[in-house]
């Protein structure tokens, strides 16, 4: 039997759930001692604020950073969400444009960053904040940690 889903094409390659946390590095260490968790890659700021993380877990990828409370990023020890949900898409435009559309709020309005991704934030109708982006430029770890840093001095 052949489900709508397996046939129709869509303009979401990826999703990931992204926790924000109290102590990056500390929950990199738990999630690598609790379940087998890898790290990907850390991009830190001078301070040492862990501005994002991608850690394997097993195929699966799931994103984390510290608590950025002057976006409105905390964890759920301070109030927070806790974790938002990161979709990769083929035109974050169009698909925040959708969106909002439907009933969502934009939170963080469309724009190009330094890690190479066309995005936004959204929080839909119950509370749950969404994350779109698509690719504009394909940028290596090392790049991405020098830019995030410049981006201080």
């Amino acid at each position: 039997m052949t489900t709508q889903a397996s046939v129709m094409p869509s303009p979401i390659h990826e999703l990931f759930p992204y926790l924000r946390v109290n102590n990056a590095t500390a929950a990199i260490e738990f999630y690598a001692r609790a379940f087998g968790a890898t790290e990907k890659f850390r991009l830190t700021e001078p301070s040492g604020r862990i501005g994002h993380a991608e850690l394997w877990f097993g195929a699966c990828i799931v994103m984390l950073s510290d608590e950025y409370p002057e976006y409105g990023i905390n964890a759920p020890q301070s109030g927070g969400t806790g974790c938002a949900i990161h979709l990769h898409v083929d035109n974050a435009d169009a698909m925040a444009a959708q969106a909002v559309a439907a009933g969502a709020t934009m939170l963080r309005p469309l724009t190009d960053s330094f890690h190479g991704e066309r995005g936004c934030a959204l929080r839909d109708p119950f509370g749950h904040e969404w994350m779109l982006g698509h690719t504009i430029e394909v940028v290596s770890p090392e790049e991405m940690q020098r830019r995030f840093t410049a981006m201080f001095s």
